[in-house]
């Protein structure tokens, strides 16, 4: 198959399913970089291929269906399937596949407004871009302007959280550090790192409840500020929940803390909500859970649900109000491809869709039934912590030992295990390991999610030991 034409794999549409499949597997081998993925890892069984979805489910090569428990990678919030987004992106780009330098399309200023409709400051500016590694550089950028602008010229540092994930470009990849990026250094100059949100392993000595953390993380926070100097930081940076750092759900007086501090040493807050944005914890954007208003906001994968690149960046009146004046004030920030009108066609259609069938509502019912659900695996014998109940975003903490929370060695391959025991059951999820993450569609029922929980998301003993 390795000499194969592109002429030769299209006859074999004709053929066997295994002639597809082994022809692209092929190819792949000899030719394609899998996202994050070890190319050693998947040579010899081949790359897990799909041709067809449906809202929840998706249908693989050889024709077998499989719940996709974590919705493409976070984003499929709409599901699959939705032909009013494809019809709206054929429209678009029959039309006009894209408009002249600068100058835009009605699709995109419309889909400014729509967004600005559902955010907490209804006077927000979006600045788009094709993704969440952009609208991060893009408001890390706008900040540090932004407080340039405005009587802190040495403005130049950045806070974000231990362990969060802000994306993969090279400044981004250096906010929070998740454990599987791949930093290449150096990182970017001034980022400091202040401790993440742990609801289950506590950062003070003792048996702290959730409250005496959410006060130790908020002191912790100001002393780093101060020790920093206040004068030289430009913004803080967090994930309403940070799925990197183990989807834990933080108290009201965590945020409202965190509000307070920004507010208190002028520091621009960037609410990171490319996962939490539109719908996912069971509000439009995460930080309504909190009643938070943060002073940037970056999107990007379920403002289409993943069926075109699309990124966003919302920042409030007062920010981008500094923005508007001279030559001096203009954000001079140009991104080929932000904004592109098939995408945003294709982010209305699915706002729409979201609307017309209360996703986000569903979002948050279905999110306290799945928690629920899934609290019944917590007698399991490696089941650590089970968290969620805000929005459709659960996780599964297998540990070694529930005592002592002790975490299995990496080389028990949980990584490699768990996908393969999950798509056994016909649930997908590359995500699972120690942590067995669930982030399906918004539109997912409980019937679909009693098929997740009842599958039993951990392991046979003689798996692991």
């Amino acid at each position: 198959f390795k000499q194969k034409t592109a002429y030769e794999i299209s006859a074999c549409l004709v053929g066997s399913e295994m002639c597809i499949r082994d022809s692209l597997n092929s190819i792949a081998s000899d030719h394609l970089f899998m996202h994050a993925m070890q190319t050693n890892d998947w040579k010899k069984n081949g790359l897990q291929m799909y041709k067809s979805g449906k809202g929840c489910w998706v249908t693989d090569l050889e024709d077998n269906k499989f719940l996709d428990m974590m919705g493409g990678l976070w984003y499929k919030s709409s599901g699959y399937g939705q032909q009013q987004i494809a019809d709206a992106v054929y429209k678009q780009i029959s039309e006009l596949s894209s408009p002249p330098a600068y100058s835009t399309t009605p699709s995109t200023v419309e889909l400014s407004g729509e967004i600005a409709s559902l955010y907490q400051d209804k006077k927000c500016r979006t600045f788009f871009t094709s993704g969440g590694s952009e609208s991060v550089e893009t408001a890390v950028k706008m900040a540090k302007k932004y407080q340039h602008l405005n009587g802190k010229p040495k403005a130049f540092k950045v806070i974000s959280r231990r362990f969060s994930y802000h994306g993969s470009t090279a400044m981004a990849v250096s906010l929070g550090r998740a454990s599987y990026s791949d930093p290449m250094g150096p990182e970017m100059i001034g980022t400091i790192y202040a401790p993440n949100f742990d609801s289950y392993r506590s950062p003070i000595p003792g048996d702290p409840d959730i409250e005496e953390v959410s006060k130790w993380l908020i002191e912790e926070l100001e002393r780093i500020i101060i020790h920093n100097d206040p004068e030289t930081i430009a913004a803080f940076i967090a994930e309403p929940v940070s799925t990197s750092a183990g989807i834990h759900i933080a108290p009201d007086s965590y945020w409202k803390g965190i509000r307070e501090l920004t507010e208190k040493y002028n520091i621009v807050m960037i609410a990171d909500e490319v996962i939490t944005g539109f719908g996912r914890l069971g509000e439009w954007f995460g930080t309504m859970v909190w009643d938070v208003v943060p002073d940037i906001t970056t999107t990007a994968k379920a403002l289409t649900s993943g069926y075109v690149p699309l990124g966003a960046v919302i920042a409030t009146e007062k920010i981008a109000n500094a923005f508007v004046g001279g030559k001096k004030e203009t954000f001079s920030h140009l991104i080929t491809f932000g904004g592109h009108p098939v995408a945003t066609a294709a982010a209305l259609a699915n706002l729409k869709i979201m609307k017309k069938e209360k996703m986000v509502e569903n979002s948050k019912e279905m999110g306290i039934y799945l928690y629920e659900k899934l609290l019944e695996l917590k007698d399991l014998r490696y089941v650590g912590d089970v968290r969620g109940g805000k929005g459709l975003i659960a996780t599964v903490e297998l540990v070694k030992d529930k005592k002592t929370k002790e975490s299995f060695e990496e080389s028990k391959n949980l990584y490699g295990i768990m996908p393969k025991f999950l798509r056994e059951n016909g649930l997908l999820s590359y995500r699972a390991g120690d942590l067995v993450s669930v982030c399906p569609p918004l539109l997912i029922n409980k019937d679909e999610i009693d098929s997740v929980s009842y599958t039993h998301l951990t392991l046979p003993t003689k798996r692991i030991v």
